[in-house]
């Protein structure tokens, strides 16, 4: 109760937040427009010549970042030579009070889930699990939080993957021998895989937030942080529907990406360097001699 309504207060502060922002801006800045335009220009020269330190190498590329930045402190000295930047950070920080506010109203909690009555159906235990689980998933969290083991202990048949496994042939089998409940404990790439072939045989599946994001898991009110607490949906679960979507006859569970984003994660230096990944691959992807996407 008390946490219901710690956040209607909150959801209630960041509305009036929002609306002193917007009155603040008003009132503050009112005085300040030709600064504000000024800094503003400069911002937007900044961001197009930072496109193309991203989309260029060698000497381009630094000597755009140069320039680019230059721009940036050159906006900062038109607020300061016009007496503005008191006002923007006055006006940025009640705009940073107000989100807080909402994303605090908004958060779903440990304790919030823990009280929820969980949606669904209540259905009987398990009785030939099966959990498919990959160890390269979220640097390796099959093996820190041992699900190998404590599946074993709940009765849950474990099946890790191993170099040259090919996942769909392993959930198939699975089902084929008789799993009742399959599940998956890996990222939302094998989530959407194994819960496109359980949906196709119609037989339950279990989401084990072992992956790096765990998006599925985050829209199902599963607890992220509890890797080895959600084991227990094999034996006191709640059944619920819930929609699958497919592109290309690939099935996907929360999000798909197109392009540039999903040319670069599929590089396998992203997962241990994501800026230095994608500030290499994106002149090649972006650059002027770049190949245009179909």
């Amino acid at each position: 109760m008390m946490g219901d309504r710690g956040r209607r207060w909150a959801a209630i502060a960041a509305l009036i937040g929002y609306v002193a922002t917007l009155v603040l801006a008003v009132l503050l800045l009112s005085d300040d427009l030709v600064a504000l335009l000024g800094a503003w220009v400069t911002v937007v020269l900044a961001t197009a010549v930072a496109w193309i330190a991203a989309t260029r190498t060698g000497t381009r590329r630094w000597g755009a970042l140069i320039v680019a930045m230059a721009l940036v402190v050159g906006a900062i000295a038109v607020l300061v030579m016009h007496s503005a930047v008191l006002d923007v950070l006055v006006v940025v920080a009640a705009w940073l009070l107000a989100t807080a506010s909402a994303h605090h109203a908004l958060r779903i909690d440990r304790i919030g889930l823990r009280d929820a009555r969980p949606p669904g159906t209540m259905v009987p235990p398990a009785q030939r699990a099966v959990l498919l689980m990959n160890p390269r998933s979220g640097g390796g969290k099959v093996e820190q939080h041992d699900l190998v083991t404590h599946a074993a202990q709940r009765g849950i048949r474990g099946v890790v993957l191993q170099p040259g496994d090919d996942l769909e042939t392993l959930a198939r089998d699975a089902i084929a021998s008789g799993a009742d409940v399959i599940g998956m404990a890996g990222g939302d790439g094998s989530q959407a895989l194994v819960a496109g072939i359980a949906a196709e045989h119609d037989v339950p599946f279990v989401c084990i937030p072992a992956g790096t994001r765990n998006h599925l898991a985050l829209d199902l009110g599963v607890d992220r942080d509890d890797v080895v607490g959600s084991l227990d949906a094999f034996a006191d679960g709640y059944e619920r529907t819930i929609d699958l979507a497919s592109v290309n006859g690939r099935t996907f569970v929360n999000n798909v990406s197109f392009g540039v984003y999903a040319r670069i994660v599929q590089s396998d230096d992203y997962r241990a360097q994501k800026v230095a990944t994608a500030a290499a691959m994106l002149p090649e992807l972006l650059g002027p001699g770049a190949e245009a996407f179909d």
